[in-house]
């Protein structure tokens, strides 16, 4: 991520969502190893929240872990009172939390669709309006919004989430105009096929590793790095963009 020595997010705080695992732990600990300071969010993962925070105080950052439900905005309030409370500023939001699940069109019920888009494109509208204030206090800041692939090629038994994924970008994009002035960029980054544990509620990938150009699935660490490499200073001059770590799979 960075040359030996240099901690270009020293003096920053960085806010991951979604943190326990995955592309969420990957992220923390990457802000954390370029100097951050990280606060680190799960729903319910208590134990492995807990444990992703000690991995990044063993780097030498302060940390701090919080459960919230990011559907609630009584919730996210909470989420960004303890954060002021304990660092006082927020320089970085990456927003990583998400739920997935398959249910064929003409079987999901309005409940299903809601849990799904509630948690996939209303809580980064509610972190977001959380944090900027934060961010314009501070002169400026960074978002960085967790698409994904279906979102932009579609995908059978996927509309509630290919429809908050596309949600996502649009939001992304939209934010990008409305805060520039104020020092703030948002972006977003689309991993295509991961591999590594999947949750339980994934359900079977859609994508076959044999349709990936480059042969293989990607690593958990490469989509987290993409995600770094947006929170950096040099990459200030970036804003609205989506960028698309899949292999080759989509081309936009």
């Amino acid at each position: 991520m960075t040359c030996a020595n240099e901690q270009p997010l020293a003096g920053r705080v960085a806010v991951v969502t979604g943190a326990s695992r995955r592309i969420g732990r990957h992220t923390a600990l990457g802000l954390a190893g370029a100097g951050a300071d990280v606060v680190v969010h799960a729903h319910t993962a208590a134990d492995e929240i807990r444990s992703v925070a000690e991995e990044v105080r063993a780097l030498g950052r302060r940390s701090m872990f919080h459960l919230a439900d990011l559907t609630d905005e009584a919730a996210v309030e909470g989420l960004r009172a303890a954060v002021e409370a304990e660092f006082g500023r927020a320089d970085i939001l990456v927003n990583n939390a998400a739920i997935r699940s398959q249910c064929t069109f003409l079987d999901m019920s309005l409940a299903e669709w809601r849990k799904i888009t509630a948690i996939t494109v209303d809580a980064v509208f509610l972190t977001c309006r959380a944090f900027l204030p934060m961010m314009i206090a501070a002169g400026g800041g960074t978002i960085v919004n967790l698409g994904g692939l279906t979102g932009h090629s579609g995908a059978s038994g996927r509309a509630h989430v290919c429809a908050g994924k596309a949600g996502v970008v649009g939001l992304t994009k939209a934010l990008a105009i409305e805060f520039a002035d104020r020092g703030i960029t948002v972006n977003c980054v689309a991993p295509g096929k991961i591999g590594g544990e999947r949750s339980a509620t994934s359900g079977t990938s859609p994508i076959s590793a044999d349709a990936i150009p480059l042969g293989r699935e990607g690593e958990i660490e490469e989509a987290a790095f993409m995600v770094c490499c947006m929170c950096m200073p040099k990459a200030r001059f970036m804003t609205g963009q989506t960028v698309h770590v899949n292999g080759g799979l989509y081309l936009p």
